[in-house]
């Protein structure tokens, strides 16, 4: 069972005290002398053990109760100096962990500290008191036992000389007014003064320059009696200028009255200890490649300079990254690729050394640099600028001759925002927009292209489930005959029914689509979906024979399994191969070779149609055409608009020329030639003058929901 406090909780444990005491009673009978027997000295320390714990975890000043241990000592005649050296340096660690049931309250350390410096004042003190009692009894007791008194007043400052020089750390008394009144020679060592030179000293003499005033102020508030004991860690100077680094604790003696006395300071050199903690915080915010400051660093000091109250305000991010740094990994090693991210470090770091600006790498071959009192974003990028400079200046490497460039991405916390997270995203996609626009180059943040690429990712991000939603619908537009005007048949065009935005057209999520992989499965539905509803046409209007067109993406064209898929597509919905043609852009048929070739003629063999989409724009490979399984040409808008005046005469000649040709090539090659984007009579005359087979454009009608065909099937006129 623990023993009951004052407080009326369990507050020591008892077999820790019996054991810090057996330990105490050994080592003071160990170092000399002792008038009491085992068994009584060993219940004189439980006693002191015991009181000093409770006094430790109560609410009452630990000095008195110290220097009451320390005077008892004196009174029990256990005055051996090691007695008390052995006292102060275990009433520490050893005795909250062996005394102690309880962690304590949070001022345990400065408690123990006080209590340290008050057990030896009041040794010292009895001793002294002591001393004089000594003396006054002998000066009573007759002239004939001066010698006897003066020896014994001799003894009793040797025995508390003993004590004091002997400690292990370092103690010093001082008066009220910071003058040095004695140190032991623990206290001189670790300063490098002789104790008689430190006796001629004021305490201020021995302050760092750093932390003087502050320390002067906590000394005057402790004389002041505002405090009885203070501990710190502090440097003190020593006599050859340098530092050491010191954990500090000092009490208050007061007289009987309460006014300040002396303070008695107890001190360890913990140099060695501090010097590890800061190379340990060293390690922890910095790079261990390169030795710039790292993410950690970076993002505190930026916080500071842009979150806090008292913050100073504008500043700049340069966000860089090498161009092509795996590759240089890839086929030179990484052994080289991290000598090479310390030359760009220190490079980095030398060009803005002068300006005095933080350089930190990010992780694997990103860096950025913080510009603080900024006052425009020219001031930024000009860093950036240097910065570029810096980096593409010929690096060699061992053996290696290495060019290198970067991309920067920067940012104004006068546009970017003022928060950590607003102004690392504005610079991680500032440092986007520069690596897509060709490298080797800076970027400045642009909040309107912010919120487009913001817009462009949160549609790119609901596209999934837009399409597992049925937010996807088909418009058809007609295709007619440039002959007799008749509709022959419709191209599926793909338009997003989004529940906040409306209709959006195909221009706006296509392209996010192909980029996403989603185009696969978006392009499957189109198929499909416009295969049942042309065989709903179909079966309703038989004798219209009403041909759909379906776009295919390259990367749909790419897959072996789409030939599976149109067959899949067509059987499922009842739709004649007959009445499917399939576009695919020039780029993803002219040229094709091996599998994609093959592919094109499994496709035909099941009887759709092929056309070429958008063709004269791309690289016409004219010689290999006429190897591709294909029914159809569709002109490319461009040069349909080139011949779009109001009168003929209006018409640009060499598009008309254009045209001209590749109608003469299509027919030549038996193949179906389709205008896109007729708009005006006088498009559809000249392109029926060229004898062009169909059209497709406003002129014929805008793209509808399937509805609208219907009615148009149900009314040719």
């Amino acid at each position: 069972m623990a023993a009951v406090g004052a407080s009326g909780g369990e507050t020591v444990d008892p077999a820790g005290a019996q054991r810090y005491a057996a330990a105490w009673t050994r080592a003071v009978r160990r170092l000399g002398f002792v008038p009491l027997s085992a068994a009584e000295t060993e219940r004189l320390l439980l006693g002191h053990t015991l009181r000093l714990a409770e006094v430790l975890l109560s609410a009452e000043e630990p000095a008195a109760a110290a220097e009451e241990v320390g005077r008892s000592l004196v009174a029990a005649h256990l005055t051996e100096p090691g007695v008390i050296e052995w006292s102060i340096r275990t009433l520490g660690e050893r005795f909250r962990t062996e005394v102690l049931a309880v962690a304590g309250p949070p001022d345990l350390d400065e408690r123990l500290a006080v209590m340290r410096g008050a057990l030896a004042a009041g040794f010292a003190g009895a001793l002294r008191e002591r001393t004089f009692v000594q003396q006054e009894g002998i000066a009573r007791a007759m002239w004939q036992a001066r010698d006897d008194a003066e020896q014994a007043l001799r003894d009793s400052e040797a025995r508390f000389r003993a004590v004091f020089d002997g400690a292990a750390i370092g103690i010093g008394i001082a008066a009220a007014d910071g003058t040095i009144i004695d140190v032991n020679h623990a206290f001189a060592d670790m300063l490098g003064y002789p104790v008689e030179e430190l006796r001629q000293l004021n305490v201020a003499s021995l302050f760092h320059a750093d932390d003087a005033a502050g320390m002067w102020e906590l000394y005057q508030e402790l004389i002041e009696g505002k405090h009885d004991a203070v501990r710190v860690e502090k440097r003190y100077y020593r006599k050859d200028g340098s530092a050491v680094w010191t954990d500090l604790a000092v009490s208050l003696i007061r007289h009987d009255d309460g006014r300040p006395r002396f303070t008695v300071a107890v001190v360890e050199d913990i140099t060695e200890r501090y010097e590890l903690q800061q190379r340990l915080r060293f390690q922890a915010l910095h790079d261990p490649l390169t030795g710039l400051p790292n993410r950690t660093l970076f993002f505190d000091t930026l916080a500071g300079l842009v979150e806090q109250p008292d913050a100073p305000g504008r500043v700049g991010v340069c966000f860089l990254d090498l161009d092509g740094f795996k590759a240089i990994n890839d086929s030179l090693g990484h052994a080289l690729g991290d000598r090479l991210l310390v030359m760009i470090a220190r490079r980095l770091a030398d060009c803005v050394a002068e300006q005095g600006y933080l350089v930190a790498r990010m992780g694997g071959d990103e860096f950025v640099i913080l510009v603080d009192g900024v006052t425009a974003v020219q001031d930024v990028i000009a860093v950036a600028e240097s910065a570029l400079a810096a980096v593409a200046a010929p690096v060699s490497v061992g053996d290696q001759q290495l060019a290198v460039s970067a991309s920067i991405g920067i940012v104004d916390s006068a546009v970017a925002g003022t928060s950590v997270v607003e102004l690392m995203k504005a610079a991680d996609a500032t440092l986007y927009w520069a690596k897509a626009e060709g490298r080797d180059r800076w970027a400045v943040y642009d909040p309107e292209r912010s919120a487009r690429d913001t817009a462009r990712s949160a549609l790119a991000a609901g596209l999934p489930l837009a399409l597992d939603r049925g937010e996807f619908v088909l418009h058809y537009q007609p295709i007619v005959s440039l002959l007799d005007g008749r509709m022959l048949a419709v191209e599926a065009l793909v338009r997003w029914q989004h529940p906040e935005l409306g209709l959006i057209g195909p221009d706006r999520f296509i392209g996010l689509a192909e980029e996403t992989g989603l185009i696969v499965r978006l392009g499957e539905w189109v198929l499909r979906q416009a295969c049942r509803d042309a065989q709903r046409w179909h079966t309703e209007f038989p004798d219209a024979g009403l041909v759909v067109s379906v776009n295919l993406a390259a990367r749909q064209a790419d897959r072996p399994a789409i030939v599976d898929t149109v067959a899949d597509a067509l059987a499922s919905s009842g739709l004649p191969a007959e009445l499917l043609q399939l576009e695919l852009t020039e780029s993803a048929v002219m040229g094709s070779a091996g599998e994609p070739l093959r592919t094109l003629h499994r496709l035909a063999a099941l009887g759709v149609r092929l056309a070429v989409d958008d063709f004269g724009t791309g690289y016409s490979n004219l010689a290999y055409l006429r190897r591709l399984p294909i029914t159809c040409l569709k002109l490319a808008g461009p040069f349909v608009e080139g011949i779009r005046g109001t009168e003929p005469d209006d018409a640009d000649h060499r598009d008309e020329r254009i045209v001209d040709a590749l109608v003469r090539l299509a027919h030549a090659l038996e193949l179906w030639v389709t205008a896109e984007a007729v708009e005006t009579e006088v498009q559809a005359e000249r392109l029926r003058a060229l004898r062009c087979d169909t059209a497709q454009g406003r002129l014929f009608g805008p793209p509808g929901p399937a509805e609208a065909i219907v009615a148009r099937l149900r009314d040719p006129e």
